[in-house]
């Protein structure tokens, strides 16, 4: 066994054994020969057999066949043109494994050629490399978020809505219940946030774009940005005068800037100073932004806090991506911004040094024409008065569509369901007396948008809302009244009221 061993190392073509010879030595050296093989090598054996290479015939080639691996069995006696012909076909094998081993050899060099290339390009390269993984995280997330926010949506509508319903009307007679409801309300809010910041990232929300007065924006955040940070960390807002107005949605900026506080904070546990200021810049002083040419908004929000070392800076934007402890957050704050900057045209940038404090930049384009921000309204229950509607509610989810109808009904007005759009002009076609329809957008086969066209068309006097989990709404529904799920009973009811043009709200003593 030594000396075949020997043999092989040197080179051959094919080894031709008899079984005799395997019974009564160590074949250990042989089988770690033929286990340390290259990659191209498959050496040939031929065995000669007393009983065949049958595994009916001799159970002990099935221990043969494991030792050798690519070995061909011959059954004694044999025709010596058997013989010949098994060689010649084990060599001609061999050869094409030399064969194989040349263009191996070749490839390698290349690679190796290759390799030295790319290595001589290595910062393009890796910067190039960077970009389409961002650009294929971006893409494989928003697809996947695209539908399962119209899912988690879907789920959250009822619980949300019944937990509402079930604190306003028992939350003040029992405190303890009270106490459960509101916190399953606020974990079915922080839910919803998270869908939120999910599609932030994915670049897939609805937003409102309109010019937006940066500095009345940043001063009117102060309090809730105070309040947020604590008593322990100085607050300088600091926007600079005569600020012109950045293009944006002003909801989807005030949640990115409070993140960017909320992340300052917790980098600052012992105290310290947080900054906001807001300053325009131009693309030719910024190159590292990548943005087009033009003018920009830069909003900075600036901590004294622990820093960030290079390898966390790099990862800091990574969806799911966090140094907090587990349950202390979602590692999307920053992905959320960073893709509503994206989604705007503007950028997101982070420098950060250990012990030296974070700086974020915001970037977004300088908008024109700017408007007044609406001024915030306490929420609650709509206005009592007299009146009562009747509503069409058209819902392929059965838990969606009996949770509206009741948050609907428990206000005192009247609903019909329908599960489809079919169905629901059916009903209106024999008679059905209803004085708005309220419809999801995401159904099988007549989605929200074909059933208001065909509504807008047959009942032009019959206002039409949209309720939607869904974040790819189309232009077809864009110009139609529209309310993202989850929603409360409060926020369908004033929905209602604007739709229809009136103050409706409580009947008193309704049981519908």
């Amino acid at each position: 066994m030594a000396e075949l061993v020997q043999e092989l190392a040197i080179g051959s073509g094919f080894a031709l054994i008899t079984e005799e010879a395997l019974r009564d030595t160590d074949p250990s050296a042989l089988v770690k020969w033929i286990a340390n093989q290259p990659e191209w090598s498959d050496f040939p054996f031929v065995l000669l057999t007393q009983r065949g290479g049958g595994l009916e015939r001799n159970p002990a080639a099935v221990r043969h066949l494991n030792l050798l691996g690519n070995v061909t069995f011959l059954e004694r006696p044999f025709h010596p043109t058997t013989l010949v012909s098994l060689a010649h076909s084990a060599l001609r094998g061999r050869r094409r494994q030399y064969d194989a081993r040349t263009r191996l050899e070749e490839l390698n060099q290349l690679a190796t050629d290759l390799e030295r290339r790319v290595e001589e390009r290595t910062h393009a390269h890796a910067a190039a490399v960077a970009q389409l993984h961002e650009a294929q995280k971006l893409e494989t997330l928003g697809q996947l978020t695209g539908g399962v926010a119209h899912d988690f949506n879907n789920l959250l509508t009822p619980i949300t809505g019944t937990l509402d319903l079930l604190q306003r009307k028992y939350g003040d007679s029992d405190p303890r219940s009270g106490k459960l409801i509101g916190n399953a309300l606020l974990a079915a809010d922080r839910a919803k946030t998270l869908v939120q910041r999910l599609l932030g990232f994915a670049r897939r929300q609805t937003l409102q774009t309109q010019a937006i007065d940066l500095a009345g924006l940043l001063t009117g955040m102060r309090d809730l940005v105070a309040s947020s940070i604590g008593p322990t960390i100085e607050l300088d807002v600091a926007p600079t005068p005569n600020l012109p107005a950045g293009l944006g949605d002003p909801n989807q900026l005030e949640l990115a800037i409070l993140n960017l506080c909320v992340n300052a904070r917790d980098a600052m546990p012992d105290g310290g100073r947080l900054t906001i200021t807001a300053e325009e810049i131009t693309t030719d002083v910024h190159r590292r932004a990548k943005l087009a040419a033009g003018s920009y908004v830069r909003i900075s929000v600036i901590d004294t806090g622990c820093g960030m070392s290079d390898e966390t800076l790099a990862k800091a934007i990574e969806p799911f991506f966090s140094t907090k402890e587990i349950g202390r957050g979602t590692g999307l704050g920053l992905s959320m911004v960073h893709g509503l900057a994206a989604q705007l045209g503007g950028a997101f940038m982070l420098s950060s040094e250990v012990g030296q404090g974070t700086r974020a930049d915001l970037y977004l384009p300088v908008a024109e024409n700017v408007q007044p921000l609406a001024v915030p309204t306490a929420s609650g229950p709509p206005p009592a008065a007299s009146g009562r509607l009747s509503v069409l509610l058209v819902d392929d989810e059965d838990l969606v569509r009996l949770g509206t109808a009741e948050m609907i009904r428990d206000f005192g007005h009247s609903v019909a369901e329908a599960s489809g759009g079919a169905e629901a002009l059916a009903m209106m076609a024999e008679g059905l007396a209803i004085d708005a329809v309220i419809t999801d957008y995401k159904m099988p086969r007549m989605d929200g948008a074909a059933l208001a066209q065909r509504l807008n068309a047959a009942y032009p006097s019959i206002p039409v809302l949209v309720i939607t989990g869904y974040t790819g709404i189309t232009e077809d529904v864009l110009h139609l009244p529209y309310l993202a799920k989850p929603f409360t009973q409060s926020e369908i009811i004033q929905a209602l009221i604007s739709l229809v043009g009136r103050n409706l709200g409580v009947v008193q003593d309704a049981k519908v």
